[in-house]
């Protein structure tokens, strides 16, 4: 399932304070709720969910003195995810001493009001776990605040959600891997091209069984598996990563 990321522009996030202390690899996801009260009416009013997070980064800037929001992504009712602080960028929501191990995800349910997990919730939470193990170098731990760290936090409901296993509603195992969104650049050589796009591709290339490293630099050696793997799948061997090459390194049936 592709995720349905609402971008910061979009929901007119306020520029962080400062920056980012950088994130290069994590454990997992830590999962968290909001801890005061949500209204339920955002269920059906998605404008109140982009209020909330708002809200939540003003709390958070302006009463906890933090550089931006403390969650890397917060999860709708309307399997929607927030971009938070995002990838490789060290969260400030997991407690001291505990946010290198983990993304922060928070699902926008409370201990009042709305506390019961809408299936939308529990999607979004999912779709965005995938994501940063996907494109963000996360593990494949799914826990919940209280681990390790003293507080309610999520909440009972979530949390036991979390502790069966963190299964997609409707009884589908948790999130296999996915398709992520093809970047935005094509992927081309010369001049080598650097970045987490390429090494992206390069691991599920490797993932495929294709010798190459997956060190992010797009050069000689990237453009030669490419072609190969384009003529492997009957498309155009232009050594270039574009949509159709993108989608399938992860959609083609293994040759």
């Amino acid at each position: 399932m592709a995720i349905d990321l609402v971008l910061r522009r979009d929901w007119n996030a306020r520029a962080p304070r400062g920056s980012y202390t950088q994130l290069d690899s994590t454990k997992g996801v830590k999962v968290h709720n909001t801890g005061g009260r949500v209204d339920p009416g955002i269920v059906a009013n998605h404008s109140g969910c982009v209020s909330l997070v708002r809200s939540i980064q003003g709390s958070h800037m302006d009463g906890n003195g933090w550089i931006d929001i403390g969650y890397s992504y917060v999860a709708c009712p309307h399997m929607k995810v927030f971009e938070g602080r995002g990838l490789y960028h060290l969260p400030a929501a997991n407690g001291p001493g505990l946010n290198a191990g983990h993304y922060a995800v928070l699902g926008l349910v409370g201990n009042a009001g709305l506390v019961q997990p809408p299936d939308g919730v529990l999607h979004a939470i999912l779709d965005a776990v995938q994501h940063v193990r996907d494109r963000g170098r996360a593990g494949n731990e799914i826990k919940g605040h209280r681990d390790g760290y003293a507080t309610d936090c999520p909440g009972e409901p979530l949390y036991a959600w979390v502790r069966r296993g963190a299964p997609r509603p409707g009884g589908t195992p948790p999130p296999g891997p996915v398709t992520p969104p093809f970047p935005g650049r094509l992927l081309k050589y010369p001049p080598v091209m650097r970045g987490e796009d390429v090494r992206t591709w390069q691991t599920q290339m490797r993932k495929r069984g294709w010798t190459l490293s997956a060190d992010g630099a797009y050069g000689p050696e990237s453009r030669d598996v490419c072609r190969a793997f384009q003529r492997e799948q009957g498309v155009d061997d232009d050594g270039i990563v574009g949509p159709v090459t993108w989608r399938l390194a992860w959609e083609a049936p293994a040759a």
